[in-house]
């Protein structure tokens, strides 16, 4: 048994391993907020978390300085609609122009296929947004996930993985990488500073961003594979 298992492990290669267990993890983790999130009560870690962001007994007044709330607002949009259209955008324009319609095509599916996930993930759940802190900006949608954690996640993950095959040496991949892993955890971050989600509603955003980001990556390397898309397509 001990050699067949070896074997397999052989057989398997380590980013493919690393992404199933990211795939999994991020589905586990996912379920088990959901669960969180249709509680008729917050949980104790959203409303501690939260409240650890405001003054002891003032809901309405942020901790730190008052130009750290300029600096939330300013990375919460590094998650918004607006700036990740823009983002992917420009990126699909670059692959076309550059003669690489099938990692084009893989960008817009992995981005969009996240945006009509994430919409419906929201209304599936049906969370409101908390009222335990004032909020410091403008919301109208669902709370649960968070739609800036997930698509954060996932257009940053994308990008960095497609700008990571690019580079020459393995330093400047993992300093891709690594730099769309902060964003994306910035991002998560300012929304619960903010106060327009609960500590919950990012973990799952990340949890369902990640999960996707790495199941659209699997999906592509089977394409590759099968010679739907040409190598030289994706690699460069």
């Amino acid at each position: 048994m001990k050699p067949f298992v070896g074997a397999l492990l052989a057989k398997i290669e380590f980013p493919l391993l690393l992404a199933g267990l990211v795939i999994a993890g991020g589905l586990w983790g996912f379920e088990e907020l959901m669960e969180v999130a249709r509680a008729t009560a917050p949980h104790a870690f959203d409303t501690e978390i939260l409240l650890a962001f405001r003054h002891a007994g003032q809901p309405d007044s942020p901790i730190g300085p008052l130009w750290l709330q300029g600096a939330m607002r300013d990375i919460t949009a590094l998650g918004s609609t607006v700036v990740l259209v823009l983002i992917t955008t420009a990126t699909i324009v670059y692959l076309i122009l550059i003669r690489r319609p099938s990692t084009a095509l893989f960008v817009f599916a992995a981005v969009a296929g996240g945006q009509v996930l994430s919409t419906l993930l929201k209304h599936e759940v049906d969370r409101p947004r908390p009222d335990l802190v004032s909020h410091l900006a403008a919301e109208t949608s669902l709370s649960f996930p968070s739609g800036h954690a997930m698509l954060s996640a996932v257009t940053y993950l994308t990008l960095g993985s497609l700008a990571a095959r690019f580079l020459p040496d393995r330093r400047t991949k993992i300093f891709v990488l690594c730099l769309a892993v902060l964003i994306t955890v910035l991002v998560g971050t300012s929304r619960v500073y903010l106060g327009v989600h609960w500590p919950s509603d990012v973990l799952a955003g990340w949890c369902a961003g990640f999960a996707w980001a790495m199941l659209c990556w699997l999906a592509a390397r089977l394409l590759q594979r099968r010679k739907v898309v040409a190598d030289s397509d994706i690699d460069g």
